[in-house]
């Protein structure tokens, strides 16, 4: 059975282990080292140098005891911001912050499922065929690790990512399209005291824009933000461009054309009324997906829930992540709760339960593949 207190010593200790997107270096040395003392061999791959970051991917094989599907694990080493200085609390029945920071249950909650995992396995010398373990970095800032990663390396004939909020037992069936949306609004300079009449504001031009745009909760599968503005140069200058950067998600590509579609509607109809014009850039992504109960990837899940006395409960979510790159590369993937709740706040918490639970998973999932083909 997964060890409760070595699991909360060890994710209390890699929670206050600085890291962010491009920035993984010292949780990464942290997993590497924790590897090796399990008698494995990890590889880091050359992400880091590729995306501007100052570590890579991690990749390890456990080799197999049995003949079966190789079955891979992932969870991500960066996190979002505020997630410096961490300071987990214990609490009756969960991991905490201090209220300062976030807590980095996203995702090292599911970083300490994988590495008890393993050691279960060899611990209780439970038959399994090979696991794969995939940690990348760079997930919380487009997914770049594992657009970088290099999956004929893997063997995995299918790919479960921990890193689901909620309780264990939610499976996330469907990941949103995504789209991403750029518009640089122009305006003409001016003495702001002596000639402002002279000018044209690109910032007011903007703020007329996001007036007129649909922003927040779309509908039930649709999302849309504007999350950076960036213009002007000093309060003394009548600014001449400002930028606007954004999104939009949705579980139907056809609702995210539409969205992205209206968004650059309301900026032409903004620089219209004041006879100007903005350079906008939009793109929108396929990778979406939509899995059926019957796929052999979300039997697997369900059995395995369902094994350990749970209900499985197959949901979509609104967020993307690392399962939408490596499934677009070939390898069957989805991904799975590991008990985080309040993801990217400073209230987030893991339970002491589900930090188990999601472990027991793990090792579920490992345990049944043995009676699944492979893909």
């Amino acid at each position: 059975m997964p060890n409760l207190q070595r699991m909360l010593d060890e994710f209390q200790e890699l929670v206050r282990i600085d890291s962010a997107s491009r920035n993984e270096r010292l949780v990464v040395d942290a997993i590497l080292a924790k590897l090796v003392a399990l008698g494995l061999h990890p590889v880091e791959d050359d992400t880091g140098s590729k995306i501007g970051g100052n570590a890579g991917n991690i990749f390890v094989t456990v080799p197999g005891t049995v003949p079966g599907p190789t079955v891979m694990f992932c969870a991500h080493t960066d996190r979002v911001l505020p997630g410096f200085g961490i300071q987990p609390q214990l609490l009756e029945d969960r991991v905490v912050s201090d209220g300062t920071t976030i807590l980095a249950a996203d995702d090292l909650a599911g970083v300490v499922q994988m590495l008890e995992a393993v050691r279960v396995l060899a611990e209780e010398k439970i038959p399994h065929a090979s696991v794969e373990l995939l940690f990348t970095v760079s997930e919380e800032s487009g997914l770049l690790g594992a657009r970088h990663f290099d999956v004929a390396t893997s063997a995995a004939s299918y790919a479960f990512f921990l890193d689901g909020g909620g309780p264990v037992g939610n499976l996330v069936v469907q990941a949103p399209y995504s789209g991403r949306f750029v518009a640089k609004v122009l305006g003409k300079a001016a003495h702001a005291g002596g000639e402002p009449e002279k000018g044209l504001n690109a910032i007011v031009v903007a703020a007329h824009a996001l007036v007129g745009m649909k922003l927040g909760r779309i509908d039930a599968e649709t999302t849309a933000n504007i999350g950076l503005i960036n213009g002007g140069l000093a309060t003394n200058i009548v600014p001449d461009t400002v930028e606007l950067r954004g999104e939009s998600r949705s579980l139907q590509p056809e609702k995210l054309h539409a969205q992205l579609e209206h968004m650059v509607a309301a900026v032409n109809e903004a620089t219209a009324k004041f006879g100007t014009t903005a350079e906008i850039e939009v793109s929108e992504s396929n990778l979406g997906y939509k899995l059926s109960p019957e796929e052999l990837i979300v039997q697997l899940a369900s059995g395995a829930t369902s094994a350990m006395g749970l209900t499985p409960k197959l949901i979509p979510t609104g967020g993307g992540s690392d399962a939408n790159i490596i499934r677009s590369k070939g390898i069957p993937s989805m991904v799975i709760a590991n008990g985080l709740m309040n993801a990217h706040r400073l209230d987030e918490y893991v339970l002491f339960d589900d930090l188990v639970k999601g472990t027991e998973l793990v090792l579920a999932i490992i345990k049944l593949a043995l009676q699944y083909p492979h893909s």
